[in-house]
């Protein structure tokens, strides 16, 4: 039942709610800011949060905290879409957000095992995206026959079915101890601390490509958003529902290809394909005009988020083999995906308020091209079993 729950993931509530506060008359600094607030306070809980699971029997009450919190932040934000409320709320998403992907991994891996993780990580990944897709459609379809607000009410409701979801599972058939990185079967491998992280070449090389990828990433769509509010009213909820959900569609298709392809093809070359649809995605914004090719560029981040959103955790798991520090490390890449993403927020929105969308757009673009380079030139293969390629250390 572990492929019910959400998952931590550049957040797709994000586009919706960068066109509610620009309805309410922010601008695009001030959005940015409050997007970011979100990003700081995850940038400084994660990599803790990742150690608390390792270290963690009750990974299920984690879990319930962070959903609980979600839903009384998502309610704030609809009574009181002011400036401190709003902070307030994306700083205590942020803060508890981190223990979504390091947790619901380890349940995962602790119910599997290593050996049949790989497709069990890309099935989690294809149930997540349909889960989005339903939100999408249901929050644009409530914005535009109700009002913006009452997105965040619904946010609110659907809480409950997955606090549900988490109480399916039983405790009993996760072994703690695989879920935190030991080898299968061999007990109780210690935990790590947080500075033996860097001394994985590998795993440094791979930080600063998720950095690169979710700098270029994250603000797209949220920017998109934004300029297609202007003078659209409701309508632009719908169409910004549209773009989720034709990246969440290809998402479910390619989540499970991925799972199963990582464990023939190897890490790298999915991962090539998921950093090079950044930079023509971000171009084609500046050239593409009208809600159908506009709406067709979200095939394109629906690639990348398909394949990055699986492969990654894969490439976690190969690098942290036997350490007892799996979660530790992968809330070390959460970390980085939350510098990244909170980063492009901010920085894009200034660029966008200066020297205009485009700008912006080719900014993100240049900075993808950027990650892929570093990704191709320097970043080895992690796993065992690729057919070309000798595994990291």
């Amino acid at each position: 039942m572990a492929e019910l729950l959400p998952r931590r993931r550049p957040d797709r509530r994000r586009p919706f709610l960068a066109i509610y506060l620009a309805a309410h008359q922010w601008d695009e600094q001030h959005v940015g800011l409050a997007l970011t607030v979100g990003g700081i306070a995850g940038i400084i809980t994660q990599t803790p949060a990742g150690d608390l699971v390792d270290r963690s029997h009750s990974k299920r009450g984690l879990i319930s905290a962070g959903i609980l919190t979600l839903a009384i932040c998502a309610l704030l934000m609809a009574v009181h879409p002011s400036w401190w409320p709003v902070l307030s709320a994306q700083a205590l998403i942020g803060a508890t957000s981190g223990i979504f992907a390091p947790a619901i991994c380890a349940i995962s891996l602790g119910l599997v095992g290593r050996k049949a993780f790989d497709r069990r990580q890309g099935r989690n990944q294809t149930f997540n995206s349909a889960g989005n897709v339903v939100a999408a459609v249901s929050m644009g379809l409530v914005a535009y026959y109700v009002s913006n607000r009452a997105i965040f009410f619904l946010v609110g409701l659907l809480a409950i079915p997955a606090l549900l979801m988490l109480r399916a599972i039983a405790p009993g058939e996760i072994d703690n101890d695989t879920a935190r990185g030991a080898n299968d079967g061999q007990g109780h491998a210690p935990p790590g601390g947080v500075m033996s992280l860097f001394t994985s070449r590998p795993l440094v090389i791979f930080l600063i490509c998720s950095v690169m990828f979710h700098f270029a990433n994250a603000a797209m769509l949220p920017l998109l958003g934004q300029m297609l509010a202007k003078g659209q009213g409701r309508s632009s909820m719908m169409f910004m529902a549209a773009c989720v959900i034709t990246t969440q569609l290809v998402v479910v298709a390619l989540s499970a290809w991925s799972g199963r392809k990582a464990g023939t093809w190897g890490r790298k070359p999915l991962l090539l394909l998921a950093f090079g649809a950044l930079p023509v995605r971000g171009a084609l914004y500046t050239i593409a005009h009208g809600t159908i090719p506009l709406v067709a560029i979200q095939l394109l981040d629906g690639v990348a988020a398909a394949i990055f959103g699986v492969v990654s955790v894969l490439v976690v798991v190969d690098l942290t083999r036997g350490s007892g520090r799996f979660n530790l490390t992968l809330g070390a890449i959460s970390t980085a995906v939350g510098i990244g993403a909170a980063c492009s927020q901010f920085i894009a929105g200034s660029v966008v308020h200066h020297f205009g969308y485009n700008a912006g757009f080719l900014f993100l673009a240049g900075i993808a091209a950027i990650g892929f380079l570093i990704l191709l030139c320097f970043m080895p293969e992690t796993s065992a079993t690729a057919p070309h390629g000798k595994r990291a250390a």
